[in-house]
């Protein structure tokens, strides 16, 4: 082999070997998982907590925590079902706000509020220790926001996110209307600052979900960032 080309597994042993922290970034999401998501509307590999292991060679009883990312609201972009999916002034107006626009394609991605049942599928399926919710500040002055808490379909109500892709098709949402925040959250970097009803938001995330939120992202820059828990010792 050259002399930047070697065997990621050896690596990965070495420095855990060494007893160094390790921090591995996935891409995508769960739900385009090729086992586990939203078939056939999904991508080619495993996005999920397993993709760790088959990607890098990793023994899964390495890995001390997952972090599950999650917008405070929903995108999904090209097709597949979207239950909690917004449409009309909403949706056009949060998508500006946010620049929610494929950063190759320019194509706009769809937009939605956040999806209670996805993300405590989520959870469930990759073992979330801790999440991390990113673009609060993009729901600033928002007179209400909605989670979606359920779905309905053929007058049945469901309670967890179902393996059916075209069951998921049929299914409408069920929210939970919260008041909104006039207080901005962008910029803040302590929990302190952000508006009462903006830590409510982020706390039913947390009951819904079923883990703590361990980071919360107010804006682009990298100092834009709460820590509510240190989630590496």
């Amino acid at each position: 082999m050259g002399p930047h080309v070697h065997s990621t597994e050896e690596i990965i042993r070495d420095l855990l070997a060494e007893n160094k922290i390790i921090l591995l970034e996935g891409a995508q999401g769960t739900l385009l998982d090729i086992d586990h998501g939203s078939y056939p509307y999904v991508t080619s590999s495993s996005p999920s907590i397993g993709g760790a292991c088959t990607g890098l060679g990793l023994n899964p009883q390495a890995i001390s925590g997952v972090l599950g990312v999650f917008k405070a609201y929903s995108t999904r972009v090209g097709e597949g079902p979207m239950p909690s999916e917004m449409h009309g002034e909403v949706a056009d107006g949060l998508r500006e706000k946010a620049q929610e626009y494929g950063s190759t394609t320019g194509r706009p991605r769809r937009v939605g509020w956040f999806d209670a049942l996805a993300g405590k599928y989520s959870r469930q399926l990759n073992g979330f220790t801790g999440m991390v919710v990113t673009r609060l500040d993009i729901l600033d002055g928002f007179p209400s926001v909605k989670i979606c808490v359920g779905y309905r379909v053929d007058g049945h109500e469901l309670d967890r996110f179902p393996a059916n892709t075209n069951l998921l098709a049929r299914c409408q949402p069920v929210y939970q209307e919260l008041p909104g925040w006039d207080r901005p959250t962008a910029s803040a970097t302590n929990l302190s600052q952000l508006p009462e009803n903006a830590v409510a938001y982020v706390r039913r995330i947390e009951e819904l979900v079923g883990c703590r939120v361990q980071i919360i992202s107010t804006g682009p820059s990298r100092t834009e960032t709460i820590v509510v828990e240190q989630f590496i010792r």
